[in-house]
């Protein structure tokens, strides 16, 4: 059998191991090294990639901002954030129908701002707002679907540990990805809220009324969220900054919120340990599925199969978009079966050569070179009114300027291969949104569902089926927002401009 035949087989096979119920990191580990070892006939190339890959992927300076996220998150719940965002939310929004499950989404929004994992946001906001929503009147399943569906915000709303590890399989910047999801993370929540206000007129009896709290009240709730506005304002307004880089943020998070569980005295001797060993756990599961993946992706790195299939999709002459959707829906599908993590590292390394090859045409060669004109006029660069004039004018005619004239401005020149470069930056960012956005989905979708295990765990009166109905008015929701970001690329790729 050829390599190529290889790398097209293994991937069959990995779905079988995981099918299995073998853990994604340890199939993806025997697939590669099974695979180096049948490709080349010799178990030598996987042993010394072994030795290699665990070397240069756990040394990297990049992957560390993976523990830093969790360990804030750990502190975050200690430091009792959670409970305050829910009372703040619920202070505003509780009175209105639906408002407690809107607050319930409001809070697991704000949490996902500190936290970077949708797991740990379903599960703190659960213990916070269940109660409340079951207090209020809320059905069962109606509660447990609007939790599962806010807890993907964790994931969505920066900083986010999946868009870390998306930043480092495609070699991107983390802090561009960060800035690039804010609006796709706050349409997601209020999308979710237009849900829940639909959801309760068409079934008045699943949701109650609670009291309307006085402003005074409101006020004081909204006064106690100031550590987390103090921890992302820290965080993330320091990555865009430039006072840290994202490591050296999460780093400034983690030990923020650590300092303020403390002050509050939620912070014990027991509680630090389990923090740090509930860290250290998650860290050493996704690092371990990182390895798995750094060896099956140097085994079909050998075969060429993802290049092969990236040259065979566009010798086919597909629209860019068409490629686009169809491995949407194949993630929307793959959802279904797999964890985020897992779709993320298993097939970004086939998907992302593809994508690399289409040109969506997200900015033109003339509006970067405009732009470049409009920044040296901004400098108060030195340019001759006759020459501005003559490159201004063609701009406005759609004809690109050449390196001459730029040099004659004064100007660094904006060649064809700076935007080919830039556009394609431009994709990979968009791209993992709409990844972003579709793994999410796969939280919240039957029969594999991570958040819907997570939040029925934590309430066995609910019956799983009442959870899947209510949940799929949540997912409508995304696939709706899903086909806006593909319309419109620009709600996620204008703070980048």
């Amino acid at each position: 059998m050829s390599a190529l035949a290889l790398g097209f087989w293994s991937f069959p096979v990995l779905l079988a191991l995981i099918f299995l119920r073998a853990p994604i990191g340890a199939a993806m580990f025997v697939v590669g090294v099974g695979g180096l070892w049948l490709a080349t006939g010799s178990p030598n190339m996987a042993m010394n990639l072994l030795k290699a890959e665990s070397y240069s992927t756990f040394s990297s300076y990049s992957l560390s901002i993976i523990p830093m996220f969790l360990l804030m998150g750990q502190f975050a719940t200690l430091s009792g954030m959670s409970t305050s965002l829910f009372k703040a939310a619920e202070g505003w929004l509780g009175h209105r129908k639906g408002g407690v499950a809107m607050a319930s989404v409001g809070a697991c929004a704000g949490f996902g701002a500190i936290c970077g994992s949708s797991l740990a946001t379903a599960a703190t906001m659960s213990r916070v707002a269940l109660p409340e929503l079951k207090r209020y009147g809320y059905s069962g399943g109606f509660s447990t679907a609007t939790l599962a569906a806010g807890g993907t915000l964790g994931i969505l709303i920066p900083p986010s540990v999946i868009l870390v590890i998306y930043a480092i399989l495609t070699e991107q910047n983390i802090a561009s990805l960060f800035l690039a999801a804010f609006v796709p993370g706050i349409l997601a929540a209020i999308g979710y809220m237009l849900v829940i206000a639909v959801y309760v007129r068409v079934n008045p009896a699943s949701a109650g009324v609670k009291e309307r709290v006085p402003y005074g009240e409101r006020f004081r709730a909204l006064a106690e969220i100031w550590p987390v506005i103090v921890v992302f304002g820290l965080v993330v307004g320091g990555i865009y900054a430039g006072w840290f880089t994202p490591t050296e943020g999460a780093a400034v998070g983690a030990a923020g919120t650590g300092l303020l569980a403390l002050v509050r005295g939620n912070m014990t001797w027991a509680l630090f340990k389990e923090a740090i060993v509930t860290t250290a756990v998650s860290s050493a599961m996704i690092f371990f599925i990182v390895l798995g993946a750094k060896l099956y992706n140097s085994f079909l790195a050998l075969t060429q199969m993802p290049q092969e299939l990236s040259l065979w999709v566009v010798s086919q002459g597909y629209a860019p978009l068409t490629v686009l959707v169809l491995i949407l829906v194949f993630y929307l599908i793959l959802g279904c079966l797999m964890d985020s993590l897992s779709m993320i590292l298993l097939t970004i390394p086939i998907f992302w050569p593809v994508m690399a090859q289409m040109d969506f045409g997200l900015i033109s060669l003339i509006d970067m070179q405009a732009a470049r004109l409009a920044e040296g006029i901004a400098d108060g660069i030195a340019m001759a009114p006759d020459l501005l004039a003559a490159a201004q004018a063609k701009l406005a005619e759609g004809i690109p300027l050449v390196r001459e004239e730029f040099r004659a401005l004064g100007l660094r020149p904006v060649t064809e291969a700076m935007h080919a470069d830039f556009n394609q930056t431009l994709t990979a960012i968009w791209f993992g949104i709409l990844v972003l956005i579709v793994v999410e989905v796969g939280l919240i979708t039957p029969p594999v569902g991570m958040n819907l295990f997570i939040i029925n765990a934590m309430d066995r009166e609910t019956p799983m089926g009442a959870t899947y109905r209510a949940v799929m008015w949540f997912v409508t929701s995304d696939v709706i927002r899903v086909a806006i970001l593909v319309a419109f690329p620009s709600i996620t790729l204008f703070l980048l401009r």
